[in-house]
């Protein structure tokens, strides 16, 4: 029973080589579909899975004979690298460090992201976990402020021919559809915030990415977990402060360009292929201010149940 998503539809291959298998048993321990067993003393295919192997590759990079070999689902044992070091990564002083000293940067110097840094930040998003492999993530690329800017005003321009959605018969006729908070949030933020978006791009200024110099578009599938574009935006915007960037997370665009005639056009025309649920663009660049003091926040709740 395969779990599909966009890129396959075909359980992975649990390949192993019976001579190299010690029988440790650590790859039945850790596959948690059950797809291994132990047979006098070695590890194989148990042929009663939950799902059958959708290729988390767990089995293969914990094998200390290197007995196991996953094929399909986008993996193969070319995937495989050693891992880095402990002594190379960062503490969690490190860690909390970067995290206090990030801000969301919505105003950015005159100067280009460098592709090379681009790529970095691409390369350790593309480590981030996801709900089930392979990743059913989509990234554009906007490496120019040519090309954010020209994005941002054609969203703009989508927005005017969807204008009713925020007008008062429509919301009039939804209200009781509705919940009260449902309705407190389109009103006191998607109506205004639309309207901005709109008047903006009239007038030629961006308020929609602020004329931020690169930016990443993440967006999922009908298949895909809706937290999965969300975490490699994360991971990216984690790397970005890294490498010295500014960055700022965006979650208006995306909303607005899943239904529609002149959202579809919008998609169509920069290669948004799916639609889905989740989206987040991340904007990049080299900060024009510098901040001297951080912001402490807070969860709503933290609970600890008896």
């Amino acid at each position: 029973m395969p779990i599909p998503n966009s890129r396959t539809r075909e359980n992975a291959r649990i390949i192993i080589d019976e001579a190299a298998c010690n029988g440790c048993g650590i790859c039945v321990e850790i596959c948690k579909d059950q797809s291994l067993t132990m047979i006098n003393r070695k590890a194989i295919p148990s042929g009663q899975p939950i799902f059958g192997c959708f290729g988390c590759g767990q089995c293969m990079a914990i094998c200390p004979r290197e007995a196991i070999t996953i094929e399909g689902r986008t993996m193969s044992p070319a995937d495989l690298f050693p891992l880095p070091d402990i002594g190379a990564t960062a503490d969690y002083s490190q860690l909390l460090s970067l995290m206090q000293r990030r801000r969301s940067i919505r105003d950015f110097k005159h100067q280009e992201v460098p592709a090379t840094l681009i790529d970095h930040v691409v390369r350790a998003a593309e480590t981030a976990p996801m709900g089930i492999p392979p990743s059913d993530v989509h990234v554009i690329i906007l490496d120019s402020r040519e090309k954010v800017n020209a994005f941002a005003f054609d969203f703009c321009r989508t927005l005017e021919s969807m204008q009713f959605f925020t007008s008062d018969w429509f919301m009039a006729l939804m209200r009781p559809f509705w919940s009260k908070e449902s309705y407190r949030f389109y009103h006191d933020f998607v109506k205004p915030l639309m309207a901005k978006y709109i008047a903006s791009g009239k007038d030629g200024k961006n308020y929609v990415t602020y004329d931020a110099p690169a930016a990443l578009y993440f967006y999922g599938t009908s298949y895909s977990d809706t937290a999965d574009p969300i975490i490699p935006a994360t991971y990216a915007m984690l790397a970005a402060e890294s490498l010295g960037l500014g960055t700022c997370m965006i979650g208006g665009v995306h909303p607005f360009t899943q239904k529609g005639r002149a959202a579809g056009r919008f998609r169509m025309k920069y290669n948004i292929r799916f639609k889905s649920k989740e989206g987040l663009i991340l904007l990049m660049g080299y900060p024009k201010f510098r901040f001297r003091k951080g912001i402490s926040r807070t969860f709503a709740e933290v609970f600890h149940p008896n």
